[in-house]
């Protein structure tokens, strides 16, 4: 399972970014299904936290610092997880990574993990 994500960059407070991350299979890998998708941050200095959590079937979940100004969407279909971020803070200044749950036939559950896309907010 391959995961890339981008849509990371630099911007003022107070603005908005939107991050896309899609799960691929590799050439040599099997069909594979994706239970679980998110995101977690890495600031520098901090340890890695949750942000926003997608489950199959279930209501998003949100880190207490993001409620109310980032919004988590998937795409089932495409293996896809989104990060709608607003009203963003310096505070969010942070590497951002896309988790995807998945398991295929003969193992499974696993944890991947994207490669990390840098958001930088200037105050």
């Amino acid at each position: 399972v391959q995961l890339q994500a981008y849509g990371g960059g630099l911007v003022q407070a107070g603005g908005s970014l939107r991050l896309s991350c899609a799960a691929s299979r590799a050439p040599s890998e099997t069909p594979f299904t994706v239970d679980n998708m998110g995101w977690f941050r890495q600031a520098p200095g901090k340890e890695r936290e949750v942000v926003a959590t997608m489950l199959r079937g279930r209501s998003p979940n949100y880190a207490d610092s993001v409620k109310g100004r980032f919004t988590v969407s998937r795409d089932y279909a495409e293996n896809a997880v989104y990060l709608q971020m607003s009203d963003l803070k310096p505070d969010d200044t942070a590497v951002y990574y896309c988790v995807a749950d998945a398991r295929g036939t003969g193992w499974g559950p696993r944890r991947f993990w994207g490669q990390g896309t840098l958001v930088t907010v200037s105050s």
